[in-house]
């Protein structure tokens, strides 16, 4: 895989930052130009942070800067501008912009002695992000790690590095990583899809004993999962999980049935028709609108002399499927249990149309017929003369 990531334009990818002495952050050498109107080799003409400025004597637009005075966690308000500077960078696109403003906000923090392990933690994560799109793995990861140190578990910084890993080709630290974020979240399908890509990958390198070599997953602490599950969630967050909520109903709802039906088949095979009646019903609680529930019901019903239910049964199923020749074959047993030999006639005559080489239906309707012929001609000895 590799480092793959697009570098968008103006991105601003590439810019390594040196460790600065004590305070354990890493400055950008880029940012001291930042104060001379430069940005990613260009002058800068319109900052976020700056308002209108007139460009070649002609005003432009006010800019709304409002979202620069957002609070921040503890950060105390300049410090707070410059992470959501980054933010906003981030969001357009700017990554090697948006680097700098939250490395503003890191150094601003060392350097004025202020110890807010949550806020430090999202400014490494923040910035990680901006490396991670940028596809500069290595930034990432130690950011990740920073960002872990601060606040152990905290399910962005384990994604982002799972990902910066995966792009290395680091593939166990990777799933690793993958497995913890699930452990926190179930609902993060980015960190489900990893998993499944990277136990592919995995598979077919090591084989049968690739879990063998994956190094151990940390369980997480109940503490830190009830923290986690105890912070309100945003809009998004509770969409992601109810999505993937819904797909496992779905998925469970669907292992459910395809058991049932299979055990209700088996069991007609042994003639055991009382019991896979059961399992049929079960199936069609599940699945109301599966045509061949109704047929596969109707043969049970039928071998239990149940006529009248067995023609519900093909009625529901030819209300679904018109023309299912089952159907109609399975009702005429129905209405023939019922001594209607004449409807039983007609939904046989109607399977020989829809295929002539229901050899079965040929028969039956023979039978059918002599019986029809029977009766009629028992009701006319038993008629009052007149």
């Amino acid at each position: 895989m590799g480092n793959a990531q697009e570098k968008p334009p103006g991105g601003g990818g590439g810019r390594t930052h040196q460790a600065t002495s004590g305070s354990g952050t890493r400055k950008d050498s880029t940012r001291r130009a930042s104060g001379k109107g430069m940005t990613n080799g260009t002058q800068r003409q319109n900052s976020p942070s700056g308002g209108g400025q007139e460009e070649q004597g002609r005003p432009t637009a006010a800019v709304d800067t409002s979202y620069l005075d957002a609070p921040a966690g503890a950060l105390p308000p300049h410090l707070a501008r410059h992470k959501n500077e980054g933010n906003h960078l981030f969001k357009n696109g700017q990554f090697g912009d948006a680097v700098e403003k939250y490395t503003q906000a890191i150094d601003g923090c060392a350097e004025e002695g202020i110890d807010s392990p949550e806020d430090l933690c999202i400014l490494y994560s923040n910035r990680a992000a901006c490396y991670l799109k940028d596809g500069n793995t290595t930034e990432c990861i130690q950011d990740c790690n920073k960002a872990l140190e601060l606040q152990p578990y905290s399910l962005k910084p384990l994604l982002r590095r799972a990902m910066a890993y995966e792009s290395m080709e680091r593939y166990r630290q990777a799933y690793v990583d993958y497995k913890t974020v699930l452990q926190l979240d179930t609902s993060v399908q980015a960190a489900h899809d990893g998993v499944h890509r990277i136990t592919k990958m995995l598979i077919e390198v090591d084989g049968p004993v690739w879990r063998e070599k994956i190094p151990p997953i940390p369980s997480v602490p109940l503490s830190v999962l009830q923290q986690h599950r105890d912070k309100p969630v945003s809009a998004e967050v509770a969409q992601a999980r109810a999505a993937r909520a819904a797909q496992e109903e779905v998925r469970i709802k669907e292992a459910r049935f395809t058991l049932l039906k299979r055990e209700g088949n088996d069991l007609v095979k042994k003639a055991n028709f009382k019991e896979a009646l059961t399992k049929y019903s079960e199936c069609l609680t599940l699945k109301p609108d599966e045509c061949s529930l109704y047929t596969n019901r109707a043969i049970c019903l039928l071998r239990l002399d149940r006529f009248e239910e067995a023609k519900q049964d093909c009625d529901s199923a030819l209300q679904l499927e018109p023309g299912n020749k089952k159907a109609f074959y399975r009702r005429a047993l129905a209405y023939k249990g019922l001594q209607d030999y004449l409807s039983a006639s007609s939904d046989l005559q109607e399977v020989l149309q829809l295929d002539p080489n229901v050899h079965e239906a040929e028969q039956e309707l023979e039978e059918v017929t002599g019986l029809l012929r029977k009766s009629l001609m028992d009701s006319a000895a038993h008629a009052p003369k007149v």
